[in-house]
């Protein structure tokens, strides 16, 4: 791959870490946050020329020192991955045993996933792209989740969070398109074991996807292969076949 920085945001653990691991052992400059500082600094520092950087994606202010940071200590910034997000147990731990209907949900807690997922994606992308641009290019991966999630019984507030980074990533896509900087949506492909799932349910539990699937798409987005690859949705699961099929129609 052409060596890249790597912004990931969320990156210190589940589906954020298993790019950033990806992505460094691939050869790239990886720079993760978490709203921890020193949990980010911890988990990066376990990976080859990796530094770790605080970001709260839900405050302005925390975006915008971050992104400075991270821009400072890469020399720049060629993708960013904006993974950053909350889930359901957040408002219910047991959403997938006793799910609850939307009038059930704290308004407190549906403003904290929306934040998080939908308006988080949009800070860090709205400080971020001006810098792509000056600088000539750059690639945004917004990471997704499968449309069943977005109609389910019991998914308010995370389904619409999603349904609401998708089509805010297909806009942005819009917005860009031949100007340098690229836009595309990866998503796992199917519930993955990471720390959304509930109490009960194991990481080795074979219901659940490894999050290590991220990474063989994550490493192509920011190979020169991917160079001009705009406004797709990746499915993780699906990747090779998809690689496959691209390759034979061009």
């Amino acid at each position: 791959m052409v060596p890249r920085k790597v912004l990931v945001t969320g990156g210190t653990s589940g589906l954020g870490l298993a790019m950033a691991t990806a992505l460094a052992a691939a050869g790239a400059t990886v720079a993760l946050t978490g709203r921890s500082g020193q949990r980010a600094s911890s988990v990066a520092a376990h990976l080859p020329g990796a530094v770790g950087i605080e970001l709260d994606v839900r405050e302005e202010s925390s975006v915008a020192g971050a992104v400075d940071q991270a821009w400072s200590r890469l020399g720049g910034v060629d993708m960013l991955v904006n993974n950053a997000g909350i889930g359901m147990r957040t408002v219910n731990p047991r959403f997938m045993t006793h799910p609850q209907g939307f009038w059930e949900v704290p308004v407190a807690g549906f403003r904290a996933v929306v934040d998080t997922n939908l308006t988080g994606y949009f800070l860090v992308a709205r400080e971020i792209t001006p810098r792509m641009l000056a600088a000539g290019g750059g690639r945004i991966v917004n990471i997704a989740v499968n449309e069943s999630t977005m109609r389910r019984a019991g998914f308010v507030p995370y389904g619409p969070s999603r349904a609401g980074s998708e089509a805010l990533s297909r806009i942005m896509a819009a917005d860009l398109r031949d100007t340098g900087v690229t836009v595309n949506l990866l998503l796992p492909g199917g519930a993955t074991a990471t720390g959304m799932l509930p109490p009960d349910a194991g990481p080795g539990d074979r219901r659940y996807l490894d999050p290590a699937v991220m990474g063989p798409p994550i490493v192509w987005l920011a190979s020169a292969d991917a160079a001009g690859v705009h406004d797709e949705c990746i499915v993780a699961v699906d990747f090779e076949r998809w690689l496959r099929d691209r390759n034979a129609a061009r």
